[in-house]
């Protein structure tokens, strides 16, 4: 990818998140470890679940994510590197995660109702996929997914190497997955995230960077190995993919349309059912003591998605700003 090239529309501006993986910190004491995450300003929380079957290893499971989902706000994505997500997908929606992601090598027949299961959860379903399984892999599942994981390492333990060449062929087409997404879908990459790769990841457009054994280095600063590798992160995507512009702020919030009440409810409800979120709020434009009902109303939705929003909705919207009052 060349510098100052220009993105593909459907690569996101929001800026990058660092989901905080808990398998390198002390397992003895994980209700320690979310809340020095949340203390520190990670952005998530990222669980390993392994079974000893799919992967080698073995890790915690469903009881031990519920304990914790107790002692932290901050959002759970669940990995699950186990044989039969589909089996005990119940138990980790119960245990409060606010994603599930597992993997495509799996068997086939527990795929596409696992996904879907998740999704009538109201949770983000992903797949993830090791580093030797091609992206066309998740082809067959697109339109289920919400969240594509790349892996840069071979699953199952932590503190491997970074594996650049697997990044370089499959981060920035992963998005190609998930073009129905007008809001929220995500790019993850997954092993030996850290600074020195975050501005190559921020470059291709990753939404989500899973750090492990780089935040639980003895004596480093949580906070800022966070903050530094955002930075990079976001740097990356500034320079090889946005031609200089800063990625916007994933919390800006932008008005889309100021209409009537009836008509701002309705065009409301058509991008949140394209999956947008829209807040409505009285307009400052008209007198404060006006009438609900004879006052005009924004719609305000995330700067981030104003683009896409208004590829599918930008039509409608002039039609009925047309339609308004003077």
């Amino acid at each position: 990818m060349k510098r100052g090239s220009k993105p593909a529309r459907q690569v996101p501006l929001g800026r990058a998140r660092v989901a905080a993986s808990i398998l390198d910190a002390d397992l003895g004491n994980l209700a320690h470890a979310v809340k020095r995450v949340e203390r520190e300003g990670g952005d998530r929380i990222h669980l390993d679940v392994m079974d000893a079957h799919f992967v080698p290893n073995l890790t915690f499971g469903a009881v031990t994510i519920k304990a914790l989902r107790r002692r932290t706000r901050l959002p759970f994505d669940a990995h699950l590197m186990i044989s039969e997500p589909g089996r005990y997908i119940d138990e980790y929606l119960d245990a409060g995660c606010d994603s599930i992601t597992f993997h495509v090598e799996v068997s086939a027949e527990q795929i596409e109702p696992t996904l879907r299961r998740v999704r009538e959860a109201g949770r983000a379903a992903g797949l993830a996929l090791r580093p030797g399984t091609p992206l066309a892999a998740l082809e067959p599942y697109r339109e289920l997914l919400d969240i594509v994981m790349v892996m840069t390492v071979e699953p199952g333990f932590g503190g491997q190497a970074f594996m650049e060449d697997v990044a370089r062929a499959k981060v920035l087409k992963a998005r190609d997955l998930l073009t129905h997404k007008l809001h929220g879908g995500e790019v993850h990459v997954d092993g030996g995230v850290n600074r020195d790769n975050a501005e190559l990841l921020g470059g291709f457009g990753a939404d989500i960077l899973v750090v492990g054994s780089a935040l639980w280095t003895k004596g480093r600063d949580m906070g800022r190995e966070i903050r530094l590798i955002r930075a990079l992160a976001d740097e990356g995507y500034q320079y090889a993919l946005n031609d200089g512009v800063p990625p916007i702020p994933r919390d800006k919030l932008v008005t889309f349309a100021t209409l009537p009440r009836a008509e701002a409810r309705t065009l409301r409800d058509e991008i949140e059912a394209a999956g947008i979120p829209v807040l409505l709020f009285r307009s400052a434009a008209d007198p404060p003591d006006m009438d609900d009902g004879q006052r005009h109303w924004d719609l305000l939705l995330p700067a981030a998605s104003e683009a896409a929003a208004a590829e599918r909705f930008g039509s409608p919207r002039a039609g009925r700003e047309r339609k308004t009052p003077a």
